[in-house]
């Protein structure tokens, strides 16, 4: 059975970077289209953004385009989320998902 653990979060000041890991066991991730959401205090689960399982296919969601970037390493298992240029409003636990699987999530702070 497909679990997913993330990995990478942090506290950081705004402009800084992260980069988020998702790792797979259970099954491997050669066939699977992996996501990324994030909820904020508060907030409803938001898509962020989500790779096909070859990674040809990327999306992003508005408030993140041009600053994050995914991509995936079948070999390893895993599936990156590269964050720069980060905002307070990026603040947020942050899941990686597979159809009804998410993992428990990795908390990002952004703040000075």
């Amino acid at each position: 059975q497909l679990q997913l653990v993330e990995s990478g979060g942090g506290l950081v000041q705004p402009g800084g970077s992260l980069r988020l890991s998702c790792a797979a066991s259970g099954s491997t991730l050669d066939n699977y289209g992996i996501g990324w959401f994030r909820q904020a205090p508060g907030k409803e689960r938001e898509a962020v953004s989500c790779i096909s399982s070859s990674g040809g296919s990327r999306n992003f969601a508005d408030s993140v385009r041009d600053r994050f970037t995914i991509s995936r390493d079948n070999a390893k298992n895993t599936v990156y989320l590269q964050m720069n240029s980060l905002k307070p409003e990026d603040t947020a636990v942050y899941y990686c998902n597979y159809g009804s699987v998410f993992g428990r999530g990795t908390q990002v702070t952004v703040s000075s």
